[in-house]
């Protein structure tokens, strides 16, 4: 019932929330207030599994003897989010969480805390008892070192690049902290001569430009079979050069600014 107390309340504050998206990550409005919807999908999503946190009836191996696997919460879960995609990428750590009976403290990037603080209105807002949720804001090595080293913190789940996995790994061994990580790649796309070319380059359009190419499953590296190549290489230039660049909330724009300065490197030496 909580969670989708929480689902009602970001949907009816979806405007705003998008807007907020939009304005402190850089992406088009439509694609800030596409992930709004993602947000309160999962809410609903992870409402109906907690309903079914089934355990299990294992064969016994001796007269005499009953084996039950049962599901129990982990306790105090610490949530590592991401700025790219900064209130979907949040939920889909914290609604499982809450769902299994897991308190939850929320470390947003510092990049995009904004989307956090309204979702953390609309904890309030739906009543969840008082601790279950709550929000760090400040110094990221210094929250992350106290959520590793508390060890009333139980369970690490973070999204971020793969250098800081490997630290959060290392730092975990202490306490044999259990964690939860998708961690950067470098993702390739390719396309074979048998491919419909249309819906080829409709596709590779879609995840190398959707929030400017800052995405976990962004195509950095496009492979094309040479019996399709200079049609895919066509259309996909034809295309590509027709997206508006601009103001992410301004009307038909494709491709709002990138997060920071160092993004824009990071597009060009690509």
């Amino acid at each position: 019932a909580y969670l989708n107390a929480i689902a009602d309340g970001i949907e009816k504050r979806a405007d705003e929330i998008g807007r907020t998206i939009s304005l402190e990550n850089g992406k088009p409005l439509p694609q800030g207030k596409g992930e709004v919807g993602m947000t309160v999908d999962h809410f609903r999503w992870f409402a109906e599994e907690a309903r079914r946190t089934y355990g299990r009836v294992i064969p016994h191996q001796m007269d005499g003897k009953r084996h039950l696997a049962i599901r129990q919460s982990v306790g105090v879960v610490g949530a590592i989010a991401p700025w790219n995609f900064p209130l979907v990428l949040a939920v889909r750590k914290v609604a499982p969480a809450l769902a299994a009976g897991c308190p939850v403290l929320l470390k947003p990037a510092s990049a995009t805390p904004l989307s956090s603080v309204l979702l953390a209105e609309a904890v309030h807002e739906a009543g969840l008892p008082k601790g279950v949720f709550q929000l760090l804001v400040g110094n990221a090595r210094e929250i992350g070192a106290e959520l590793m080293g508390n060890p009333a913190c139980r369970k690490i789940t973070f999204t971020g690049s793969t250098e800081i996995g490997r630290e959060l790994i290392r730092q975990s061994a202490d306490q044999v902290k259990k964690l939860s990580m998708e961690l950067g790649g470098h993702a390739p796309l390719i396309v074979f001569n048998d491919a419909n070319l249309e819906s080829a380059v409709e596709g590779a359009l879609i995840t190398k430009f959707r929030n400017g190419g800052q995405s976990c499953i962004a195509s950095n590296r496009i492979y094309v079979q040479r019996g399709i190549y200079d049609a895919f290489l066509e259309s996909f230039v034809e295309k590509a050069s027709a997206m508006k660049v601009g103001d992410g909330l301004e009307e038909g724009v494709d491709i709002g600014p990138l997060i920071n300065e160092a993004a824009v490197d990071t597009a060009l030496s690509h």
